[in-house]
């Protein structure tokens, strides 16, 4: 059961300026899609075949014997979830049972601001920044290179790829322009709050 490499919820200009056709066509059609495909060519075969990327994700997590398979499942998980954390027109402020969570659980939505905005930039080398529901509390979390919150038990509510080649042909060696763009004008918080209200 080969695991499908999913379009783009938008077309490859409709982030421009803030992230080109040129690193959509990139990130999506070749990063994505070369995880895709080693991950199919590693589970080909195996009882892992038949399981869902979540459920491969959840039961190989800190095997070492499975990091190669472990590392390609996530990192193709994680890229859909964070084309889809991110739209046309995005940015601004929660609205809502999340806006008013998030209120509650950072203080304020600066203070969410800031804390995101700190684990984005704070992540050393290649990873991921998120907002996750762990238990009853919003928390921002960063992980390195593949790893991601389904193997804390935590829900993934949103996600901003810090990887180089997320932004390097847009931004170079900016990460924080990058950042900004992403919380002002991309992300996605009608995809945050489905997360939120199906946890």
């Amino acid at each position: 059961m080969a695991y499908q490499l999913p379009a783009l919820p938008y077309s490859y200009t409709a982030l421009e300026p803030f992230i080109s056709k040129s690193t959509l066509e990139f990130h999506h059609d070749k990063h994505h899609a070369t995880y895709v495909t080693k991950f199919n060519e590693a589970v080909q075969g195996t009882d892992l075949d038949s399981k869902s990327l979540e459920e491969v994700i959840k039961a190989i997590a800190g095997d070492s014997s499975k990091t190669g398979i472990f590392n390609n499942a996530a990192q193709a998980w994680n890229h859909t979830f964070y084309w889809n954390s991110l739209k046309p027109g995005g940015g601004g402020t929660p609205s809502g049972a999340l806006a008013d969570k998030i209120a509650a659980d950072f203080g304020s939505f600066d203070q969410f601001l800031e804390a995101f905005k700190t684990a984005s930039t704070t992540q050393f080398g290649s990873g991921w920044a998120w907002l996750v529901l762990d238990g009853n509390t919003l928390k921002v979390t960063k992980t390195s290179n593949a790893d991601n919150p389904l193997t804390s038990n935590q829900v993934p509510l949103l996600t901003l790829d810090v990887w180089e080649h997320a932004y390097y042909l847009d931004y170079q060696n900016k990460r924080p322009d990058y950042i900004d763009a992403f919380l002002k004008n991309l992300l996605n918080w009608d995809f945050a709050a489905q997360n939120f209200a199906a946890a």
